[in-house]
């Protein structure tokens, strides 16, 4: 007999909420974590500001070199939350020569959902349907309207701020009141939208709670304080992380275990009834092997872990991986595709300041092939819109008392843009286990081979001129920004957004998965993490993670308890 309904891979943003669905409707649920527990009065660092920590919070620069020479780089990580981020030299993983992948990863209960932005954006229709448009990938098997009623779910329970905007290509949701614009935002919007009517600059929707419902108090959240603190730990539970949220709410059901320090690595599973029974992981202190069995599971483990662990779980009837008679496990990896941060300096707003540390930046969304037609390029691109006002510098002339009286005042407010553009699908870039090397618990090490093509370098060289015609045409002055022909791509993996290795789709020759996250082969495994995204659309992805998590789970648990399953 199985000892759980059902297992669930990982602990972040989209295993968090199969756990909190499939606990809230009755049925046992296992949730296996690689990383360790988390406890709040130790692990989060929100308490004290960086200018009061050595080194203004920076990471040692050899400790850097020798064990976050990755890790170290994302720009969320600091000295005092290095532990919520791998090492690099305890989890490696192999590319091919001249072509680099970065994975940012966070292994501990809760996973990212600790550490990611919080932007939480709706696909629409324009992105649902973006493969069957233009004939690139395979189409999605859903639409927006199925998915609307889940995405109004997560958002009440999360809680997202946002300003509604009537926006076909980013629809409104169920929002709080948002963040509110600086000064030199709002000018740069009414100029924006005056001169280019097809534009629309909005606040940021962020997973920041503005004001905290009684659900969400019940669960131990508070309000933001807008400290900007967020990549620390957030001790009043004010931003979403599984943490704060679904975990609390799977636990108080009464049907949660949690097993941290639980590396998975394979599935079991039963050639005759082609159905997965059960879960090996390894203990990650004692190095012991370990199997636990369940009616079904969820993988969230990462899109591309996802992937690895279906493909560690190779039988001689399935040599390629469980789940991949399509031979496409693996495959699609997807992020999203970045260019420079250019800035530019917006005048007459000298002396005018804010308070508080606004936890979300502004957002510029798509208007490439939808609002603005007959471009050379598929799909599109957004910004994220940055703010800054120049005050404190060593750099003025001057010492003692009236150099600090300098730099008490204000200077120049300048605003930056930022593009994140969409990457197609390509089955040439995938995930598989390496063929030689291991690592130290004895599994093959991740081999990621993953470029971009020439539609992700026509979308950033857009995104730069779009960017240097606005700062010119908007009367924005001082433009900092590489020279056009200095101006590339981000590596693949760095906007962490990783996506696509076992895409949803109608064919079971061609997919991996049906509308419903369930496997085509095997009828009682799952996958809700990004391995499900058939296209990366431009908006960031976690939001929807959380909505097809949710969609998921309920079917799931339909199927178990009306006996289908």
């Amino acid at each position: 007999m199985a000892e759980f309904d059902a297992i669930v891979v990982g602990s972040g943003i989209s295993g968090g909420w199969v756990a909190k669905e499939l606990c809230e409707r009755g049925l046992k649920v296992l949730v296996l974590e690689r990383g360790g527990p988390i406890d709040p009065a130790k692990d989060y660092s929100d308490t004290e500001p960086p200018w009061e920590r050595p080194h203004f919070d920076r990471l040692n620069p050899a400790e850097k070199l020798a064990d976050y020479p990755i890790q170290g780089n994302v720009y969320a990580m600091r000295e005092s939350n290095k532990h919520l981020w791998v090492k690099d030299s305890d989890h490696p993983y192999a590319t091919p020569e001249q072509k680099p992948f970065t994975w940012y990863r966070g292994y501990q209960v809760g996973g990212r959902s600790l550490i990611w932005g919080r932007m939480s954006y709706r696909l629409s229709d324009y992105d649902f349907g973006a493969n069957k448009k233009d004939g690139t990938g395979i189409d999605w098997p859903v639409r927006y309207a199925e998915i609307s009623p889940w995405y109004d779910k997560v958002e009440e329970f999360i809680g997202v701020s946002g300003m509604k905007e009537g926006l076909a290509q980013l629809p409104d949701g169920k929002f709080l009141p948002p963040f509110e614009m600086t000064c030199a935002e709002k000018e740069f919007k009414q100029r924006l939208e005056a001169k280019w009517p097809t534009r629309r600059l909005t606040i940021g929707r962020s997973a920041n709670l503005r004001v905290a419902t009684e659900e969400q108090k019940a669960l131990g959240r508070g309000a933001c304080q807008a400290r900007d603190m967020c990549f620390h730990g957030c001790s009043y539970g004010a931003y979403f992380s599984s943490n704060s949220s679904t975990i609390p709410a799977a636990e108080r059901t009464g049907n949660l275990t949690l097993q941290p320090n639980a590396i998975v690595h394979s599935l079991e599973y039963d050639n005759t009834t082609k159905r997965v029974t059960g879960v090996r992981y390894i203990d990650a202190l004692t190095k012991e092997p370990k199997t636990v069995t369940a009616k079904m599971v969820f993988l969230n483990a990462s899109a591309l872990t996802s992937a690895l662990i279906l493909q560690n779980s190779a039988t001689p009837e399935n040599p390629r991986g469980l789940a991949n008679q399509s031979d496409q496990l693996g495959r699609n990896i997807m992020d999203h595709v970045g260019g420079p941060v250019m800035w530019a300096t917006l005048k007459d707003f000298d002396g005018k300041t804010v308070y508080g540390r606004r936890p979300t930046v502004s957002y510029l969304p798509r208007y490439g092939n939808i609002t603005e037609t007959d471009q050379d390029y598929q799909r599109g691109f957004a910004y994220q819109v940055y703010y800054q006002q120049i005050g404190w510098s060593g750099k003025r002339p001057g010492l003692g008392a009236a150099f600090k009286e300098q730099n008490r005042t204000p200077r120049d407010w300048r605003i930056a843009l930022h593009p994140y553009g969409e990457v197609l699908p390509n089955p040439e870039n995938r995930i598989t286990p390496h063929k030689t090397k291991k690592d130290q618990w004895g599994l093959p090490l991740p081999y990621i081979e993953a470029t971009y093509g020439e539609n992700e370098q026509k979308l950033i060289l857009a995104a730069y001129d779009d960017a240097i015609e606005m700062f010119d045409k908007l009367g924005l002055t001082h433009v900092q920004a590489p020279k056009r022909e200095d101006v590339g791509v981000s590596t693949p993996g760095s906007y962490i957004h990783e996506m696509g290795t076992a895409r949803m789709g109608n064919d079971p020759s061609q997919s991996v998965l049906n509308k419903w996250n369930q496997s085509h082969e095997i009828d009682n495994l799952f996958i809700t993490d990004g391995a499900f995204m058939t296209s990366s659309a431009t908006q960031n992805p976690s939001l929807t993670y959380m909505a097809f998590s949710a969609r998921a789970a309920h079917y799931a648990a339909d199927l178990l308890q009306s006996g289908r399953l």
